[in-house]
């Protein structure tokens, strides 16, 4: 999970691990990172996971391409319920937060949506 978000940042935001030069070399990393977490996710076995994750970067690729706002929220829901399909339950932010609150509980969700306001552009 790590490997895909840190290749999100990549792409979108300020990465924790990264600090690539150009435009190539930032399209190229954040590509590979994408593709290593979800071989990794894969190794593990789980097929709805990989999905799950393939919806995720999807949907951000979309929001941040249309410049539709916060993407926080699909993270949130897509890595509490990792494995459930939360994303095609609904794409609203609120019900999405609702749905990784439920799941991981109030304080843990908005800790992890004010760390991800502060990396990403």
């Amino acid at each position: 999970m790590e490997t895909i978000y840190e290749g999100y940042l990549v792409h979108y935001g300020r990465p924790r691990l990264f600090a690539p030069g150009d435009r190539d070399a930032i399209l190229l990393l954040g590509d590979y990172l994408y593709a290593q977490g979800l071989v990794r996710l894969s190794a593990a076995g789980s097929v709805a996971a990989v999905a799950d994750m393939g919806e995720l970067i999807s949907l951000c690729a979309q929001l941040r391409a249309e410049d539709e706002g916060d993407d926080g929220p699909a993270w949130a829901a897509c890595v509490a319920l990792l494995g459930h399909g939360a994303l095609k339950e609904s794409n609203e932010p609120e019900a999405l937060v609702t749905l990784a609150t439920e799941a991981a509980g109030e304080e843990a969700v908005e800790r992890a949506l004010a760390a991800h306001r502060q990396r990403v552009r």
